[in-house]
């Protein structure tokens, strides 16, 4: 086809994606009541999942309290303009039917770019719907349940100076863009195994190179580690580093198999 061909059906795609996304947002529209108290506020509320899991795993194995996490001390969350408990409802529901919505749109993606791939580069990609789909949804998983539950307990009890005059009182603006960027960055950040897969197979990277900078990995994952973790202690450290490690090893794993597969050829 000509390039003007390749747009049209480029078009088509994008216009399918997009309709997956406002059908999920409709959906989260429809549910926004309850999916806005019980998920959305979930990591501020005392009774949300992880506060009490960690604390009873955190006794049952013999640490004690130690990962027994103050609940965060919010009250009377403010919006400061007419317009924006409206506006932060339809940035729910786009966020919510796009993350309904990404297995199809990587599914429209994957349409678009297979006819230009040979018989060998689609079976290498078969089934990367699926791993790209899974290691982002553990990575909000893993924010959702755990990074945002530490941040936001962190946070939210932290006091600034000895007399305690300052009361925090944050927007559901600030709110909402800290968790959207946890969820974010999260369910980016757990594509890595992917991304070593792919760049492996491009020869852009290999197993050697990541062992070369796994020491900076290292340090760099126990300064986010230490950053977010409420407990100066390395157990609360630990369960927010060792996920994180987890995945650079697995990459380095994959890059190895890829390369050794690549060399038989």
């Amino acid at each position: 086809m000509g390039f003007l061909d390749h747009l049209e059906v480029l078009r088509w795609h994008i216009i399918r994606a997009v309709i997956s996304i406002v059908v999920g947002a409709c959906f989260m529209f429809y549910f926004i009541d309850d999916i806005f108290d019980k998920v959305i506020m979930g990591p501020l509320r005392p009774d949300f999942w992880t506060y009490d899991a960690l604390c009873r795993w955190s006794k049952a194995v013999g640490l004690g309290e130690t990962l027994c996490m103050p609940y965060p001390k919010v009250q009377d969350m403010q919006v400061t303009a007419f317009g924006s408990q409206f506006m932060n409802c339809l940035t729910i529901a786009l966020l919510g039917g796009f993350i309904l919505a990404f297995p199809y749109i990587l599914y429209e993606i994957w349409r678009f770019i297979r006819p230009a791939l040979s018989e060998k580069e689609r079976k290498n990609i078969t089934g990367s719907i699926f791993w790209i789909t899974f290691f982002f949804l553990l990575g909000l998983s893993f924010g959702y349940f755990l990074l945002a539950p530490f941040t936001f307990s962190f946070l939210s009890n932290f006091k600034l100076g000895h007399l305690q005059l300052i009361q925090t009182r944050p927007t559901l603006d600030d709110y909402l863009d800290n968790m959207i960027n946890i969820l974010i960055g999260t369910g980016i950040s757990f594509e890595l195994p992917v991304f070593s897969y792919v760049l492996s197979k491009m020869g852009i990277i290999g197993p050697n190179l990541l062992r070369s900078y796994r020491k900076f990995a290292v340090v760099i994952i126990l300064i986010v580690a230490a950053v977010i973790t409420p407990s100066p202690d390395w157990i609360s450290q630990a369960i927010v580093a060792i996920p994180l490690y987890s995945l650079y090893e697995l990459s380095i794993l994959i890059s190895a198999r890829v390369t050794k597969k690549e060399a038989m050829l």
